[in-house]
């Protein structure tokens, strides 16, 4: 079971990540104007950072759990899942926060950030933050790449094979 339960939630994360990142915030700046397109943008961010926690510390409890039943093959998964955390921590929750107060302040302004004294501080955080962004992705990527097939697949090292091997064979 916790087999299946890790398998989902990185999908759910995963999924979520690219979707929102690659294919959802690219439309809304193609078919919105910009403040509006970045206020929506923002709070689906916000959404996908406070996710991202979740299935990150929960992926991490789960990798315990794999690990002390015998499932090596999460140890190096378990890195990677630490990895996004630290992505999602940092890029939203590090960042996030900096980006808000200087929209905020070019609001206070009567501009938007774009088009205010912040733009360039403001462009230096997104920059940033898409940084840590991508690679929270990529490291998703290969987390769901890596994940083994099955349960008892996990559990099994390759001595374990080459042993259970060498019975059915003699």
């Amino acid at each position: 079971m916790p087999h299946r339960l890790f398998r989902l939630l990185t999908a759910v994360w995963v999924g979520s990540l690219l979707t929102l990142g690659f294919a959802v915030a690219p439309v809304l700046f193609a078919s919105l104007d910009r403040i509006t397109a970045g206020s929506v943008a923002a709070q689906l961010f916000r959404i996908e950072g406070i996710a991202g926690v979740v299935c990150g510390v929960l992926l991490l409890a789960l990798c315990n759990v794999l690990i002390r039943r015998g499932g090596d093959a999460y140890r190096r998964l378990r890195w990677l899942v630490a990895g996004m955390l630290v992505c999602v921590l940092l890029g939203y929750f590090a960042l996030q926060p900096f980006m808000n107060a200087l929209r905020i302040a070019a609001q206070e302004a009567g501009t938007d950030v774009g088009h205010s004294v912040y733009a360039s501080r403001f462009g230096m955080l997104h920059g940033v933050s898409s940084v840590f962004y991508l690679l929270e992705s990529l490291l998703g990527l290969v987390l769901v790449w890596k994940l083994p097939m099955s349960a008892v697949a996990s559990a099994e090292t390759p001595a374990d094979v080459t042993v259970g091997r060498a019975k059915t064979a003699g």
